[in-house]
């Protein structure tokens, strides 16, 4: 299993050596700020105690606040976090928001809790670290097997511990809670904006084929809003496995069956596959949507997209992006495709701290305009330095990470 923080620390060396990034930036980026490891009692349903390992980690604040969702996984550990924490920097910089990075996560397997231990465990994990979040200080967000719930859960538990009533320490919530209208499509439709920004540039065809590895929020929300545009989705997949059709399948009908059956075992007139297999497919685009460590040198070499949108974190290796790139395999990263959640979460933010509501229209338009402009700068600062898109993008976020660093002092 490979360490997704060595992959990360990977990556940031290598855009440093694809252009002028001093080496005192590398160096602070490698390190997280702060890193907080809690373990938190909760009380099960049966009346014992059961203790679980939570991480915070809080990479940077050079921009402004320390933002990064939560997730609670069987696999979460603190590895995981510090990786997520930094490329969550890096995506806030390359999008050009005034927010930094940071990263949450507890190791357990959500589903097998009740709703009340569920409860008790998000409340409990913010009792842990209520001292080190905050508005201005640190920013948490939905992630991997988090919901607006949870995040009502965790604001209702911070109110009470601090008095905070602004609802702007938690983004992602229902938006009758402070939520903002678009947030729960936004990291699917971000991914679609960037797409749209680059396809003619990347000499995709104006209509695509594309299969799509997991199909929860983000990745289900992609495949709606590429099939209602004109693009051919032939397969998506969830946890468990997925469905094949050349000619195209009904994401609409897809999503139906799982959410009748549980799973897309037994979907009629569609081919089952794996989720290995669905890597490999023929198609134009190739939506990884679900973990980190998908695309390894160990099956790069059989992936026949012609592009790779990454709305998953991480999941390419550095080993597989140059085999990529080598083949004129286009990968979109992560900290460019998949920001729209982080965009819109700073929307969400802003409106609480102004006390504003702005319309679902006015949510998507804003974060269109930014998509579009900061992929474009991407895409043209690989052309400049004949490199692939992901070295692009680190260097954008670091040189304004560099650039933040050199700033004066307020005070």
């Amino acid at each position: 299993m490979q360490n997704p923080f060595e992959n990360a620390l990977e990556q940031l060396r290598r855009a440093a050596r694809a252009g002028e990034v001093p080496a005192n930036v590398i160096e602070r980026m490698s390190v997280p700020e702060r890193e907080i490891t809690v373990s938190v009692p909760v009380v099960m349903d049966t009346g014992e105690t059961r203790l679980f390992e939570g991480y915070r980690v809080q990479h940077s604040s050079l921009r402004g606040p320390h933002k990064g969702g939560i997730r609670f996984h069987p696999k979460a550990d603190i590895n995981e976090v510090r990786a997520l924490a930094l490329w969550m920097t890096l995506k806030t910089s390359v999008a050009d928001i005034p927010m930094g990075g940071g990263k949450g996560g507890i190791t357990v397997d959500p589903k097998a809790l009740s709703s009340g231990e569920l409860e008790r465990l998000s409340r409990g994990f913010v009792r842990m670290l209520y001292r080190d979040l905050g508005p201005k200080v640190d920013v948490p967000a939905p992630d991997v097997n988090t919901t607006p719930e949870i995040m009502s859960w965790m604001v209702s538990e911070y109110e009470k511990l601090t008095g905070d009533t602004t609802r702007a320490t938690f983004t992602g919530k229902p938006v009758d809670g402070g939520g903002s209208l678009g947030r729960g499509s936004a990291t699917g439709l971000g991914g679609f904006y960037v797409f749209n920004a680059l396809r003619a540039r990347l000499g995709l065809p104006e209509k695509c084929t594309v299969a799509v590895q997991g199909m929860g929020n983000v990745g289900g929300t992609a495949a709606r809003i590429l099939s209602e545009a004109g693009h051919t989705v032939v397969a998506i997949s969830d946890s468990r496995g997925g469905v094949y059709k050349a000619e195209g399948i009904d994401v609409s009908a897809v999503e139906d069956y799982k959410h009748t059956h549980g799973s897309l075992a037994g979907y009629p007139d569609a081919v089952a596959i794996t989720n290995a297999e669905l890597l490999l497919l023929p198609c134009d685009v190739l939506i990884p949507a679900a973990l980190e460590n998908q695309i390894t040198d160990a099956n790069v070499n059989d992936v026949q997209a012609k592009a790779i949108l990454e709305l998953a974190n991480g999941p390419t290796t550095p080993e597989a992006d140059d085999r990529l790139f080598a083949r004129g395999i286009h990968v979109i990263p992560d900290i460019l495709a998949n920001a729209g959640g982080v965009i819109v979460s700073y929307f969400e933010w802003k409106q609480n701290l102004t006390n504003e509501t702005w319309t679902e229209e006015d949510v998507n338009a804003r974060l269109k305009d930014i998509l579009d402009t900061q992929s474009v700068l991407v895409h043209d600062e690989a052309l400049t330095r004949a490199t692939d898109l992901r070295r692009a993008a680190f260097l954008i976020a670091l040189l304004r990470l560099k650039a933040a660093m050199e700033a004066p002092a307020e005070g």
